[in-house]
């Protein structure tokens, strides 16, 4: 039997997105790193998989995207949205200026699989599955390492950095005491999936009618579809049963016909959307990345690739402080310079605050509205997009902007630790 490791110069936990990006940049760039994952394997249900041209970029970036492209997934070039039938914003992902012109939809098992394979050639990284952090270790007034569980029983994981990855509601947070700020949601999120057809329209759909407001995504052979409800309603729409909801979705996503009918409560799963941010992401010997540090509503599918661009800024900032501690012989007593993690949160401040203000303001001005049965758009508005020669080159302006900061985020962030050792060959 392998004994547990007692010490690691960085101890992630959570198995997501950001903290198995953060173990592979840091055990590229010759850091020790372990990520302690509570789950067996990575088939989680509705994890996020919308991967943007951000995402792709740091893929491109790390010798990935070929591999990537391996993988199942359907590529998305188009967004659309429409009120009342009528198309109020429409991105074509080919208008937006970078190197990525599509939205990639690959199952986040398949992600995580192919980061996790590549990190494990490093020998320096390793993976804990079943390893549920539970606590910090505390001395000094500074986190010193993690408590964990596996089937063997309760240990103890030394570490000069922790790094709570471990998603929106993060165990390592509360033990640290930091408690985000809620900025609230009127909606949660009911996930369902229906046949798609040839006939069909393509890409990333939003509608929204006198009945509400669905988000139908293209995967190919079936249709993803987020039907919104207000926050609180689940229980109520259930109680009123199928033929409601069946009802909404035919007005909503009239081209799904005949096979709305198909829909029963197995292929029906519940979202409960939050949005919220802590103040400070770290307290000496802690930092927290990802959902851990920011929750984002699923409005612009942005949350996988937001946690990614923190797990990216986290390993540009920390990695040398890192791999130079680890030749301190007393590095387990001491405490890596505050100030490096709050520059993490101070890098990421803006694209987090400005991502969550456009989210706020959907979620006033749309969600809310189509919540309320309120579907008329503004006057102003339903002149404008009547300018058919006005409509076409302002969408085309709005879209690419819009679309530009979803897709790439407000500060793009790029890989800069360096591969200090040469990677074991593998499959990836």
């Amino acid at each position: 039997m392998t004994r547990p490791p007692t010490s690691t110069t960085c101890a992630i936990a959570g198995g997501g997105p950001a903290g198995i990006m953060l173990g592979l940049l840091l055990a590229r760039a010759g850091v020790d790193v372990t990520v302690l994952e509570k789950h067996g394997d990575f088939l989680r249900d509705f994890r996020g998989d919308t991967v943007h041209p951000s995402t792709l970029t740091l893929l491109d970036e790390l010798g990935l995207l070929d591999t990537f492209d391996d993988l199942p997934h359907r590529d998305v070039e188009q967004l659309s949205l429409e009120v009342s039938g009528q198309q109020v914003v429409g991105v074509r992902l080919a208008d937006i200026p970078g190197p990525h012109k599509r939205i990639a939809l690959a199952p986040q098992w398949d992600f995580l699989t192919l980061l996790s394979e590549r990190a494990a050639r490093y020998p320096t990284f390793r993976l804990l599955m079943n390893s549920p952090a539970y606590d910090l270790i505390g001395e000094d007034g500074a986190v010193r390492g993690v408590r964990y569980r596996d089937a063997d029983g309760e240990h103890e994981l030394r570490a000069v950095l922790t790094v709570a990855a471990d998603g929106r509601r993060s165990t390592l947070r509360e033990a640290a005491g930091l408690v985000p700020v809620q900025l609230g949601a009127p909606m949660d999120v009911l996930w369902l999936r229906l046949p798609r057809v040839e006939s069909d329209p393509q890409g990333l759909a939003g509608r929204i009618g006198r009945t509400g407001m669905a988000v139908g995504i293209d995967r190919g052979d079936y249709w993803q579809i987020g039907y919104l409800v207000r926050k609180g309603g689940h229980e109520e729409l259930r109680r009123r049963g199928l033929g409601p909801l069946r009802d909404d979705l035919a007005e909503l996503l009239p081209f799904l016909g005949d096979r709305i009918a198909e829909l029963d409560w197995d292929r029906v799963a519940f979202l409960e959307v939050g949005l919220d941010r802590l103040p400070r992401w770290s307290v000496p010997g802690l930092l927290c990345i990802g959902d851990a540090a920011h929750t984002m509503s699923p409005i612009g599918g942005v949350g996988i690739n937001l946690a990614l661009q923190d797990a990216v800024a986290a390993a540009n900032q920390l990695a040398d402080p890192l791999y130079r501690a680890q030749a301190d012989p007393d590095r387990f007593a001491r405490t890596l310079n505050p100030a490096l993690l709050d520059r993490v949160r101070r890098r990421r401040e803006l694209p987090t605050r400005g991502t969550q203000l456009f989210q706020r303001t959907v979620q006033r001005q749309l969600v809310e509205r189509a919540l309320n049965g309120e579907v008329a758009l503004p006057p102003a508005v339903s002149r404008l997009l009547s300018d058919g020669a006005w409509s076409r080159v302002a969408g085309r302006v709005v879209g690419a902007s819009l679309g530009r900061m979803l897709m790439y985020g407000l500060r793009p962030e790029h890989v800069r630790t360096p591969e200090r050792a040469p990677a074991r060959a593998g499959r990836s």
